[in-house]
């Protein structure tokens, strides 16, 4: 069966219209230009985001320092790798020790960034009373 003259019309427009698209693809693509650089730290933005960081990172050290009863603690972690070893779950012990490493590891780190945000908030005070 022939197609009609208004299919035919249609699929020559269609045909038209992506090789249009593809011609202009590399066109666009070689005036895209990359993102300027940084013209500044970022100080303000810092400052603005200062009261919530703050607050992710104390609510972060309170569940790491958390007892056993406490998702996302350090000694709920440590009671589940100490269940896994008496269980004889050689790989999930692995696991869960691996995890455990790092978790420990991430107290000291946040424990720093809180004391560089307590400076970070002085800073941003004192700029805040010079305007």
């Amino acid at each position: 069966m022939l197609p009609n003259r208004k299919s035919a019309a249609a699929l020559g427009a269609l045909a038209l219209a992506g090789a249009a698209l593809l011609a202009a693809a590399p066109a666009q693509a070689a005036t895209t230009t990359a993102k300027a650089a940084p013209k500044g730290d970022g100080a303000k933005a810092i400052c603005k985001r200062l009261p919530k960081t703050e607050a992710r990172i104390d609510a972060s050290i309170t569940r790491l320092n958390g007892a056993v009863t406490v998702p996302g603690s350090v000694a709920r972690l440590a009671q589940r790798v100490t269940d896994a070893k008496a269980a004889g779950h050689t790989e999930v012990y692995t696991y869960l020790n691996d995890r455990l490493t790092f978790r420990k590891s991430l107290l000291p780190t946040l424990q720093q960034r809180q004391a560089d945000l307590k400076s970070v908030a002085t800073w941003c005070t004192a700029q805040a009373d010079a305007k």
